[in-house]
């Protein structure tokens, strides 16, 4: 993120959301994988991070999206504080199958 020119509030940012989508990976999910790509879109230029497992999956997006809402005891703040930090943020589940959470910034002109 620094050798694309993000702010310290950026990178700050999508480090504290891939930090707790890290932590639900291991957690929840049992583990899995992460992956990270540069993206250039005309530009534009952003960084997008793609976070894997094939646990459990989430049963209700709804309430697992709400602030304050956790099945293990914390917080409740990861997956709607990654939502809030990102520019975009996408997630896939299904009961059994496993989560696949993306999310990207985009540096401004």
């Amino acid at each position: 993120m620094i050798a694309a020119g993000f702010s310290l509030i950026d990178q700050t940012k999508m480090i504290t959301a891939a930090s707790e989508l890290a932590r639900n990976t291991l957690r929840y999910g049992g583990g899995g994988e992460a992956h990270m790509l540069k993206l250039w879109q005309g530009m534009r230029q952003g960084v997008s991070l793609t976070f894997i497992d094939h646990g459990p999956g989430i049963e209700d997006m709804a309430k697992a999206l709400t602030d304050g809402y956790t099945t293990g005891g914390g917080m409740g703040l990861g997956l709607s504080g990654a939502k809030r930090l990102a520019d975009e943020f996408d997630i896939v589940s299904a009961p059994g199958e496993g989560t696949t959470v993306k999310i990207s910034k985009w540096k401004p002109f």
